[in-house]
């Protein structure tokens, strides 16, 4: 796994052993970013579940002002920092160890440009995510979110609840990215 583009290109960073993560494949990963790439200027990037931090210091790469990254596995946190330091994109760097609701109920404080969230399989943390994202405003009709999923059709259903659009998705064998925008509730005017 590496940096694909950008500052940091062709370093080579460290993974996660064991079964409990995924990295995302490096095919997976171009095709984000291609599909993002006019918006990661100067966007404030959050990576929800970062794993070995690939995706978030990717955007750092490629010219994101801040990219914040969270996780909550000890293990994880050892991993992203030697990546950080491998990249030389610590001072674009918050990295946070902690769960995702705690980040994104208490840490956050500003509005996020650009959202990846690649969550523990089986799990309803991406729509969670969202849903609390949302509610506190940290989105705008800018922003972007992005989810990474093997169960494409139970995420779907369970966003359709939601204040958002699914704008794309793309298949890579198993893994579905659903590109999201948040939309603003109209409002009724009266005449």
């Amino acid at each position: 796994m590496r940096i694909i583009s950008g500052t940091a290109r062709g370093t080579k960073l460290n993974t996660l052993e064991g079964q409990l993560t995924r990295p995302t494949l490096d095919r997976v990963k171009e095709s984000i970013f291609n599909i993002i790439q006019n918006e990661i200027k100067d966007a404030v990037f959050l990576d929800i579940f970062s794993g070995s931090g690939a995706i978030g210091l990717e955007a750092a790469s490629r010219g994101a002002k801040k990219a914040i990254l969270c996780d909550n596995s000890k293990e994880a946190i050892k991993v992203i920092n030697k990546n950080i330091e491998k990249t030389h994109l610590k001072e674009k760097v918050d990295l946070y160890n902690t769960d995702y609701k705690t980040l994104i109920n208490t840490k956050l404080k500003e509005k996020i440009d650009i959202i990846y969230i690649d969550p523990p399989y089986n799990s309803d943390f991406a729509v969670k995510s969202v849903e609390i994202i949302i509610s506190r405003k940290l989105v705008n009709e800018n922003s972007s979110i992005i989810i990474e999923t093997d169960e494409e059709e139970k995420i779907i259903k369970q966003l359709e609840k939601l204040q958002i659009e699914i704008k794309d998705k793309r298949k890579y064998g198993r893994v579905t990215l659903i590109f999201l925008k948040y939309k603003k509730k109209e409002t009724i005017k009266n005449i």
